[in-house]
C-alpha cells in the first residue's frame, strides 16, 4: 500500500494534463488594458480585423469609446463570461460598421475563447444567441461594404466557431483532470485507511488473542495460587505491551509526529523471540529456531518478517490453541524466509488459517516488497504459512 501511494502521489505531480487546471481568462486583468493601449499606437491603427471591406474611418471620439467596449470587457470574462462576450461583441460589430478596424477586434476571439472555457449554464442558448446575431451583422456589412464574399463571411463564422470550441475543449479537459484529482485523492484516503485498519488488526489482534487465552487459563487455576499469579501477570504484561505498541502506533500516525528514528519496539519490527514467548506464555507449544543474523538496523524487510510470524502465531492461539507450532526464520544477505507450521489438530473446523483477513494483508505487504507468500493446509493435515522477503527491499 506504501508504494501504491508513492505512485499516486507521483501521478498526481507530474500527470501531462497538469497545466488544464490553469485557466486562461486569469491573463485577461492585464491582457484588456494592453489591447487597449496597443490599440492607440499609430503603427498599428487601421491594422485590425476587417469584415465586410467597409472603407476605414478616421479615428475620432467614439472611435475610443468603441475601443474600449471591445477590449474593456475581457477583464471581466473569469466571473461573467457571457456578458463579457456580449459586450466585446457589440464592440467589434461597431467597430466594423464604422470603419475603424482597429487591433482591439481581436478581443473578439480572446472572448469566445474565455467564455468557452468558462460559461457553465446556457452554453448553447448563449452560442444560438451569437450564431443568430451575426447574421443580420453580415448582411449589413454585405450591403455597406465593397461586397464581400458569401464564403468570406461563412469562413470567418466557421473560425469564430472553432475559437469557441477550443474554448469548449478546456472546459471539459479541466473538468475531467479535476474528477481525476478526485478520483485520485479518494484512492488514495482508501489505501490510507486500508493501511491503519490493517496496522490496528496486527497490532490489537495478537495482543488481545493473548490474553483472552490467558485469562480463560487462569479460571482453572485458583487452586494453584502461584500458577494464577503467573498467569495474571502474564496478562498484565500482554496488557502493557499492547497499551504501548498503539500508543507507538497512534504517534506514527500523528503528522506532527518526528520522522527520526525512534527506540525499535514490537509494533515496528521487535524481538521474534519476545514474541514466541509471549505466545508460549499463553499456552501455546512453540518450537522456535532462528537461522543467520538479523540485520543492526531494522526495515520493511524485517518489519514485514515479524508481522508474518505474529500473524501466524496469533491464528494458531485462536483456531488451534494448545496444538504444537514450529516457526523457522531464516535469515540471508539477499532475503529473509519464515515459515510456520501448526501440526493437525483433528478437527478441520479449527483452521489456523483463520478469516483470510490478517492472511490477505500479509500477503499485500510481501508482494510490495518483491517477495512470495503462502498459507494453506499441509498434505498430512495441519497448516503452513511460508513467506520469503527480499533482505534490502526498500522502506
Amino acid at each position: 500500500m506504501a508504494l501504491r501511494r508513492a505512485l499516486l502521489r507521483i501521478r498526481l505531480r507530474r500527470t501531462p494534463g497538469q497545466w488544464l487546471q490553469f485557466d486562461v481568462t486569469a491573463w485577461y486583468l492585464v491582457l484588456g488594458p494592453l489591447l487597449l493601449a496597443a490599440s492607440f499606437l499609430p503603427s498599428l491603427q487601421s491594422h485590425g480585423t476587417q469584415l465586410g471591406g467597409v472603407p476605414n474611418r478616421p479615428w475620432d471620439g467614439l472611435a475610443v469609446v468603441v475601443i474600449a467596449l471591445e477590449s474593456l470587457p475581457l477583464m471581466m470574462c473569469r466571473r461573467w463570461p457571457v456578458a463579457c462576450v456580449a459586450l466585446v461583441s457589440v464592440g467589434f460589430a461597431l467597430d466594423q460598421l464604422l470603419g475603424y478596424h482597429s487591433l482591439a477586434g481581436t478581443a473578439l476571439a480572446l472572448a469566445l475563447l474565455g467564455a468557452g472555457s468558462r460559461v457553465e449554464q446556457h452554453r448553447r442558448a448563449t452560442a444560438l444567441a451569437l450564431s443568430v446575431a451575426y447574421v443580420p451583422l453580415a448582411v449589413v456589412l454585405s450591403r455597406l461594404g465593397s461586397g464581400e464574399s458569401t464564403s468570406g463571411f461563412v469562413m470567418f463564422y466557421v473560425a469564430t466557431a472553432l475559437v469557441w470550441g477550443m474554448g469548449a475543449w478546456l472546459r471539459a479537459a479541466r473538468i475531467a483532470e479535476a474528477e481525476r484529482r478526485r478520483h485520485v485523492a479518494e484512492e488514495t484516503r482508501t489505501a490510507e485507511r486500508t493501511r491503519i485498519a490493517r496496522e490496528l488488526h496486527d497490532v490489537v489482534t495478537h495482543h488481545v488473542t493473548a490474553m483472552v487465552v490467558q485469562t480463560e487459563a487462569a479460571r482453572y487455576l485458583t487452586s494453584a495460587p502461584e500458577r494464577l499469579e503467573q498467569a495474571l501477570t502474564a496478562v498484565s504484561e500482554t496488557g502493557r505491551q499492547a497499551i504501548g505498541d498503539l500508543r507507538h502506533l497512534l504517534d506514527l500516525l500523528n503528522p506532527d509526529h518526528s520522522t527520526q528514528p525512534t527506540e525499535d519496539r514490537t509494533s515496528h519490527g521487535g524481538s521474534l523471540g519476545t514474541l514466541v514467548e509471549q505466545t508460549r506464555r499463553a499456552g501455546q507449544p512453540v518450537e522456535f529456531t532462528e537461522e543467520g543474523t538479523p540485520p543492526e538496523s531494522t526495515g520493511s524487510a524485517h518489519l514485514v518478517a515479524y508481522r508474518v510470524v505474529q500473524e501466524a502465531l496469533t491464528n494458531a492461539l485462536k483456531y488451534a490453541h494448545g496444538i504444537r507450532t514450529s516457526v523457522m526464520v531464516r535469515h540471508g544477505d539477499k532475503e529473509i524466509t519464515v515459515e510456520v507450521t501448526t501440526e493437525a489438530s483433528g478437527s478441520r473446523a479449527t483452521s489456523p488459517g483463520g478469516s483470510g483477513r490478517g492472511l490477505a494483508g500479509l500477503r499485500e505487504r510481501v508482494d510490495v516488497l518483491g517477495g512470495e507468500f503462502s498459507a494453506g493446509r499441509r498434505t498430512g493435515g495441519g497448516f503452513v504459512v511460508r513467506a520469503r522477503i527480499p533482505a534490502k527491499a526498500p522502506s
